[in-house]
This record gives C-alpha cells, sequence and structure tokens, in this order.
C-alpha cells in the first residue's frame, strides 16, 4: 500500500478523533435543549418507552415572543405509541397544525395537547378520547413515587398535584377540586368530562399556571409539568413534540427561541424500555468476540502454515471491537444510573469505535483485492479506492457520533442523520468494487490465458465472498431498520442484538475462509469440480504464496491413480526448470498415446 493514502488516512482519523473530544456530551436521559433562531413548524423533544412507574418530568423555559405576537399559537404534543414507527400525527399534519384542531377529532392514537394562551398566562390541557388514563402532576416533587418517605400522601397530593382522573364512564359529571391555599396560581376549571360528540374523554379543561419575566424587549414565558406512568395500561412509546403553528403559514417564518428541560426515567433506571437490556448485550457480545480474538490468535500462534500481514489485521480488528462494546456497555451502564455517560468512557467508545470502523473497511477492501493471497502489490486503481473509502468512513463514523451526542431536537440532528446514513451507503457500495473488479477479471482471465478451470474456481469463491458482504450490508443498514419500527417499543433491543449476531457471524466466516492454511481456498482443486472443458491431463496452479514460497507450484495429474498419488494427488515442485520438464514430459507421452 502506498504511503499517500495511509498518511491521508491517518490525517483523518486524528482529526475525527479531535473532532469527536471537542463534541459537548449530550447522550443522556437528562436532556437539556437550548433552541436558538430556530424556524421549524414542529420539534422533536424526545421518544422514551415507559414501563409502569416511568416518570416524564418536562419543563419550557426562556420561551421569548416579540411584542404584538401573543395570539400565536405554540405549544407541546404528547402521543403514545406501541413501535418506533413512523408518527401517524406528522404525516397527516405536515402542512397544517396539529394544535389548532380539537383534541376530540384525532383519531390517530392517545394523544394530550399542551396549548399556550399568552393573553392570560396558561396552558391548556386537553386529552383525545383514546387516551386511557393521565396522571399529570405540576412537577415531578408530587409524583408518588418520587416523593419522601417522610411527606404523607395527602400533603403532597393537595400541593403538588394538579389532575389525577382515570377515565369516566359515558356522561358521567366529575368535579375536581384542589385546596385554594396550596393553589397559588393554578387555574382551574370543573365541568363534563365529555367530548361533542357524547364519548367520555380523560382531562377536560385543565390547565397549569404559565409563569412570566419581561425585559426591556421581550416577555418570556416558562411553565412545567410532570406525567406519572401508574399502570400497565398507561405503558408505550412517548413521543414529546414542539409545535409552532405561525410557521405552518404560507412565506411565513417565526423565530423560535426557548430552553427545554426534559427527565425521563423508568422506576430508577434511566433508560428506555427497549433500551434496558443493551449493558448487558454489548457485555456479552463483548467477551464473545474477545474469546473469539484468543481463539484467533491461538490458531495464528500454533499454525505451521504461511502466515501474513492480513491475519494479523483480521485478529487487531477482532480486539478492537471486543473493546468497543465494551465500553459502549459502560457508557449505557452510566446512563443507566445517572442519566448521563461519563465523558472519559465515551470517548474511549468513540476512540476505538472510529479505529473499528476503519480497520474493518480497511480488511475487506484488501481481501476483495485479494493482497497478500493473489498479489502483494495493489494496484493504483485499489489505492485510489482506499483515498476514497477511508475518508469517507471516518466521515461516517463521524456523523454518528455527532448524532449520539445531539438531542433529537437540535436543529443539526437530522442533517448529521441524513449524511451518515448516505455516506454509510456510499461506503457499502464502495467496498463491493475490490470484489467486482476482481470477479471480473477472472471471467476475462478464464477464456484467454488457457486456466479456464482454474479461473472459474476462483471466480466461484470469489463470489461466495461478494455474496456474504451483501448480505451483511442488506441486514445490517435494511433488515435491522425494519425489524426496529416493527417490533413493540420494549422489544426495540432486538434490531441491536441482531446486528451484534450478524457482524459476529460475518467475521467468522471471514475468518473461516481465510485462516492460514497450505492450499488457500481460494486455490484448492477438488476432484468433484472437474470441468469439461479442460483438454489437458495435468493443470499448474500458483498457491498462496508469500516471498517465502514464490517458486513452489502445484501439479495435479488427473490420469495418476490416486494410490500412487502422495497426500491427495498433488506433488510439490521447488523449481520452475522441474516444472516445465515435467510438463512437456507429461504432453509428449500424451501425444504419443494419443
Amino acid at each position: 500500500m502506498g504511503r499517500s493514502w495511509t498518511d491521508s488516512g491517518l490525517l483523518l482519523t486524528v482529526a475525527a478523533l479531535i473532532l469527536a473530544l471537542l463534541v459537548t456530551a449530550a447522550l443522556a436521559r437528562r436532556h437539556h435543549l437550548e433552541v436558538r433562531d430556530d424556524f421549524r413548524r414542529y420539534i422533536l423533544l424526545s421518544t422514551f418507552g415507559f414501563y409502569a412507574g416511568g416518570v416524564l418530568d418536562v419543563r419550557v423555559s426562556h420561551f421569548r415572543v416579540d411584542p404584538g405576537t401573543e395570539d400565536n399559537v405554540f405549544g407541546l404534543s404528547l402521543d403514545k405509541t406501541l413501535s418506533d414507527s413512523m408518527n401517524p400525527y406528522l404525516d397527516s399534519h405536515q402542512d397544517k397544525c396539529i394544535l389548532n384542531e380539537p383534541v376530540a377529532v384525532q383519531t390517530n392514537g392517545p394523544i394530550v395537547f399542551f396549548k399556550m394562551d399568552l393573553k392570560h398566562n396558561v396552558v391548556h390541557v386537553s386529552c383525545s378520547k383514546d387516551w386511557q388514563n393521565i396522571h399529570l402532576y405540576k412537577d415531578r416533587s408530587g409524583v408518588p413515587a418520587l416523593r419522601s418517605k417522610r411527606q404523607s400522601f395527602a400533603q403532597a397530593s393537595d400541593s403538588k398535584m394538579v389532575y389525577m382522573q382515570r377515565r369516566r364512564r359515558r356522561r358521567r359529571r366529575a368535579t375536581f377540586r384542589l385546596p385554594e391555599a396550596n393553589n397559588a396560581g393554578l387555574a382551574w376549571t370543573s365541568g363534563v368530562v365529555e367530548d361533542a360528540g357524547g364519548s367520555a374523554t380523560v382531562c377536560s379543561k385543565l390547565t397549569l399556571p404559565l409563569e412570566t419575566k419581561s425585559d426591556d424587549m421581550f416577555k418570556y414565558y416558562s411553565f412545567n409539568f410532570a406525567i406519572y406512568v401508574a399502570t400497565k395500561q398507561e405503558e408505550g412509546l412517548y413521543n414529546l413534540y414542539f409545535h409552532s403553528c405561525p410557521n405552518y403559514a404560507p412565506s411565513s417564518s417565526y423565530e423560535l427561541n426557548f430552553n427545554v428541560d426534559i427527565e425521563e426515567k423508568n422506576s430508577g433506571n434511566y433508560l428506555s424500555a427497549g433500551e434496558m437490556p443493551l449493558p448487558a448485550l454489548y457485555f456479552m457480545m463483548s467477551v464473545l468476540f474477545f474469546l473469539s480474538g484468543m481463539f484467533w490468535a491461538f490458531i495464528l500462534r500454533n499454525s505451521k502454515h504461511p502466515l501474513f500481514k492480513i491475519h494479523y489485521l483480521m485478529g487487531v480488528l477482532v480486539f478492537l471491537k471486543s473493546l468497543s462494546l465494551m465500553f459502549h456497555a459502560i457508557n449505557y451502564h452510566f446512563i443507566e444510573v445517572q442519566g448521563e455517560h461519563v465523558e472519559a468512557w465515551a470517548i474511549l467508545y468513540y476512540i476505538t469505535h472510529l479505529l473499528k470502523g476503519a480497520v474493518l473497511i480497511i480488511t475487506i477492501v484488501l481481501i476483495g483485492t485479494g493482497w497478500t493471497f493473489i498479489k502483494h502489490i495493489l494496484a493504483d486503481k485499489d489505492k485510489k479506492l482506499f483515498m476514497i473509502v477511508i475518508p469517507l468512513q471516518v466521515l461516517a463514523n463521524v456523523a454518528e457520533i455527532i448524532i449520539a451526542e445531539s438531542d433529537e431536537g437540535d436543529k443539526e440532528y437530522s442533517t448529521w442523520r441524513d449524511i451518515f446514513m448516505l455516506v454509510d451507503l456510499l461506503c457499502c457500495g464502495a467496498i463491493l468494487f475490490p470484489v467486482v473488479w476482481s470477479i471480473r477479471h477472472l471471467q476475462e482471465a478464464a477464456g484467454t490465458d488457457g486456466k479456464a478451470a482454474i479461473n472459474l474456481r476462483k471466480l466461484k469463491l470469489f463470489r461466495q465472498f461478494y455474496i456474504m458482504i451483501v448480505c451483511y450490508i442488506y441486514f445490517t443498514r435494511i433488515i435491522v431498520i425494519l425489524l426496529k419500527i416493527t417490533v413493540a417499543f420494549q422489544y426495540a433491543w432486538l434490531d441491536e442484538m441482531f446486528k451484534e449476531m450478524a457482524t459476529y457471524v460475518f467475521f467468522v466466516l471471514t475468518g473461516y475462509k481465510f485462516r492460514p492454511v497450505s492450499q488457500h481456498p481460494y486455490f484448492s482443486l477438488h476432484g468433484d469440480d472437474q470441468d469439461d472443458d479442460d483438454d489437458d491431463d495435468g493443470e499448474v496452479e500458483i498457491l498462496t504464496q508469500s516471498g517465502l514460497t514464490d517458486g513452489i507450484s502445484k501439479i495435479t495429474n488427473r490420469s495418476q491413480p490416486s494410490s500412487t498419488a502422495v497426500g491427495s494427488g498433488t506433488t510439490l515442485i521447488e523449481s520452475h526448470e522441474e516444472e516445465r520438464e515435467n510438463l512437456i514430459s507429461k504432453r509428449e507421452s500424451s501425444h504419443e498415446y494419443d
């Protein structure tokens, strides 16, 4: 491999590592999002799977509006789904603001509106009829599961609980009352718990206080609430969106500026329901890859066959994968117990993840070009491919790190996600080129160099490796995504499990095909695969060779009885002159016989 593309790849890797170190840590279940100069219609603030006992705590602060624009509609929507598929509400509201519609007409699933009334300093809360139960509190300190043991349930409920009501039967009246002494600033209205069509709803005419502050130029608003998932019927994947209705108008762009603090918790666990098994999964896969790497090292150490540099590179790849998974498991463990990761472990994970991605691409391309197995020098087009693929792979890994370190509501989140998907697909397509080049070369050589049978057998094995790569890419990039959006929210970890298992199977099959052997599978000649179009009784085929075995060739004599053959009917001759003499004598005897 040339020095130019190696140095270029090394510099890009170092730059990517530096960029990874400079990224602000944000991978957590305690979100702090600062929205500045944003003109989006809606912003996805959080997606989290809750089990019974989970708590969602949200605080919107420093929401700024321009003077005279208090009539505009802003607010939040919280919907609940059973899987991470496309949101039915967003699909049907790309050109109109969902907050401008009555909640009673929403029939695509449970949803709650938090509509800000900037003139009266209140937040109107309304639920669709599909929302069976809701336990809404002014803040998280009023949630029964989070109360101090010294504080009685009555005191906490009187001071903090805004609304806690199960679904009533149709046309049943319900009146709610909060102690006036502890309810200062809280607007509350009693009414009939049913919509216009007579269907009972969980909440009706409920309001939250909207705090205000002013300066010389702007007026700022803040409010907060907490939702407690009390029963199994309330479990699900909760999606929280912020909506800016003015930005839905044609040729209108209203500038959004506010802060959001979100904390999500599942009974002492900060991981989403579909992420809880991930720390154990990553740890077990790390151990599996480590043991496999030790077995590979044992094979290399005790091998009596020629070893090549790529064999050691394959071992390095397995250990890098093991380290990456180990640091990933530790990273998720700290998120599980603290709600955010420890930067030191996160940086170690990102470094090993970058190195693993680069080494994986290099290994696949080197095997595809036949380096050390077929040839010892890379062609110019191979070097150019490395100069393209390695920077793309580094960019894909950097994009993946930025996505992990960003909140879903960041403006750059969707951009980097699109960059990652595009670059990752380009890398996957690019690594197929060297295998395709080798297959094309063998196809052309099969009919021109007089060794059609040998080249066709090589071609068959190259196609097997090509199919392995295609299946690996297809499964880890497409099947896994389809699996993620179809399974229930609590089984979202299955996509990671299948992805890691597919990677492990790909590593094992590649190691098996390219293990150190005297007669490499790419060049072995089996008796049951003989071709009818081969006119010669004997064939000469160059073995997998290094600098020590350049002069070794294999002669297979088909007419020789197996009882007189040495081993499997092959003879190794260590001289080119002896090879020629044997071939000439064999051909002459064959002609005389004819």
